[in-house]
């Protein structure tokens, strides 16, 4: 009797149940009807399109208005929004998938003009090199434009962050998803936190790794609390080094939160591999520490393909593997990958803002292309 390959073996996660190991990984792709930053029809199709994931998780939505650092990304924090949301999870729903919603604060990921002028916040007021995605208001041309030192944010503001957190998994739940995933990673406010290269602050939440955790635990808390640990996770970054994040104590600190996070009982922990030029290696001794402190399933993204995923499945690194490029081009990805079937590229033109081009209008093989 041929063996099941590992990618196309199911797994149970919290409380639901997933056909096979391939993951759509969030990606921002800036669609949401404006004004309001709602997501629409056009997200549902794009959505409903890809449900054949075993678990899609969504492109990262700010769960408040200072959370926005791109321009068209969707929120999860008006009435307007869930209403919008709910097209999405009802549509993948339909279509026989399973959804999470990536819950975001860019922190000083950011452009004042996402806060009428102000400055976006951060652990501390600290300079970096970073850019975001921002559509010109007079000539609707997006483009990439830097980042300026943000404000550091007083004691009082974190409270009210970890709560808008608590709130906007709250949200998701009402709007239909199966459970939220925190982005915890890529420069993002959570991982702003983490490092002692943007997080110089003095009090509680900085110097020590104890300290520098404790924004992450007290989202996490709240989140959990409010829609129960199995459908909470987390996306974190631990070999991230552009953007100003290159910490030297970034690995321990990663490993004391995945101790924390096993023990929180969370759904799963999703990891961010690098996956750029020259980028640092994601060494296996860590992918051995890290499991050693997290027995729970494990996500892992960044350039993987059939055979690496495989590999890292295999030797129980990972419990789960997320694509994302080739998702954009290829809505019934997990066919194609499984059955070795041809893969088709993608308009970079397109990836950020527009209409159905680029978006929905990718098309799935014809089921005789299995033959």
């Amino acid at each position: 009797m041929q063996s099941i390959p590992q990618l196309s073996a199911p797994l149970t996660l919290g409380d639901i149940t997933l056909p096979h190991r391939i993951v759509m990984a969030p990606m921002t792709r800036a669609r949401s009807s404006q004004p309001g930053d709602v997501p629409n029809a056009l997200n549902a199709a794009y959505y409903a399109q890809r449900a054949s994931a075993a678990l899609i998780v969504s492109e990262a939505s700010q769960v408040s208005p200072q959370g926005k650092g791109y321009s068209f990304t969707p929120g999860i924090y008006s009435e307007e929004q869930v209403r919008g949301w709910r097209l999405v999870t009802n549509a993948v729903h339909k279509a026989g998938g399973r959804i999470f919603l990536q819950l975001w604060h860019v922190g000083r990921m950011s452009h004042p003009d996402f806060h009428g002028g102000a400055l976006p916040v951060a652990p501390s007021a600290v300079p970096f090199q970073g850019q975001i995605w921002k559509v010109d208001a007079d000539t609707g041309i997006g483009a990439m434009v830097d980042c300026p030192t943000p404000r550091e944010l007083e004691r009082a503001e974190i409270a009210a962050i970890v709560n808008d957190f608590r709130i906007g998994a709250r949200n998701a739940i009402e709007a239909g998803f199966d459970g939220v995933e925190i982005h915890g990673a890529n420069g993002y406010l959570i991982d702003q936190f983490l490092r002692t290269t943007s997080n110089v602050r003095t009090d509680e939440y900085g110097g020590t790794r104890e300290n520098r955790l404790r924004f992450l635990k007290e989202v996490v808390d709240a989140v959990a609390d409010e829609v129960g640990a199995q459908r909470t996770a987390i996306r974190l970054a631990p070999f991230l080094t552009a953007r100003g994040m290159d910490c030297p104590d970034i690995l321990p600190t990663i490993l004391d939160a995945a101790a924390f996070l096993q023990e929180r009982g969370i759904a799963y922990l999703h990891l961010v591999e690098a996956d750029w030029d020259d980028a640092p290696e994601f060494t296996e001794t860590f992918r051995q520490e890290l499991r050693a402190r997290f027995a729970r399933p494990i996500i892992v993204a960044g350039n993987y393909d059939k055979a690496r995923a495989e590999w890292v499945l295999g030797h129980g690194y990972a419990d789960l593997v997320a694509f994302g490029r080739p998702f954009v081009a290829n809505p019934d990805y997990p066919r194609r990958l499984l059955q070795d079937l041809p893969l088709a590229e993608f308009d970079g033109a397109t990836l950020f803002g527009g209409t159905e081009r680029g978006y929905t209008g990718y098309p799935s093989l014809p089921l005789a292309a299995a033959a």
